[in-house]
């Protein structure tokens, strides 16, 4: 973790996102790495990231993988403390290939990401009247398709079924 005469710095955080686990990179202004870790994906474990990354300095950026999917709710407690979250697309291909999968890899080059400003975008927020409105619509089109099932399955059992059904 940093130290006192860290705390005045400027850092950038990149997180690599997974069902169960985040892991965690955090880089300076210069991009040479501070630390890096993993934490649970709990509400417990958002709160320790927030604390991680607060303890090396300024947090400038931090950019987060999936933050449509496993690193959702991770963005927006981000963002509620006061964070600039930052959408990163994929980790760098030609590192992948030099080095490997690794979670502390993809964390740092979403780091680095968040350092250079490119290949970022701005997480959509998931929650309010935007997500209401996706929500009603999903449930929607699941229920239209639901009756369609229904009544080919309806209609096909009757095709089939004996004389004294099928005319009644």
């Amino acid at each position: 973790m940093g130290t006192d005469h860290e705390s005045k710095i400027s850092v950038y955080g990149g997180i690599d996102t997974h069902k169960d686990t985040h892991h965690v990179a955090v880089i300076d202004e210069h991009g040479r790495p501070l630390g890096d870790r993993g934490f649970g994906a709990t509400g417990a474990g958002y709160r320790k990231v927030i604390d991680y990354l607060r303890g090396f300095g300024v947090v400038v950026a931090v950019a987060v993988e999936g933050t449509g999917s496993y690193g959702a709710e991770l963005a927006r407690i981000l963002r509620r403390a006061g964070m600039t979250v930052l959408e990163v697309a994929r980790p760098d291909r030609r590192a992948r290939r030099l080095h490997g999968k690794s979670d502390p890899l993809d964390a740092f080059q979403a780091a680095v990401t968040a350092l250079s400003g490119r290949g970022l975008a701005t997480p959509k927020d998931r929650d309010g009247l935007v997500e209401s409105m996706r929500i009603l619509l999903t449930e929607r089109s699941s229920a239209r398709k639901a009756r369609g099932a229904a009544m080919n399955q309806i209609h096909a059992l009757l095709v089939t079924a004996p004389e004294q059904i099928r005319a009644t």
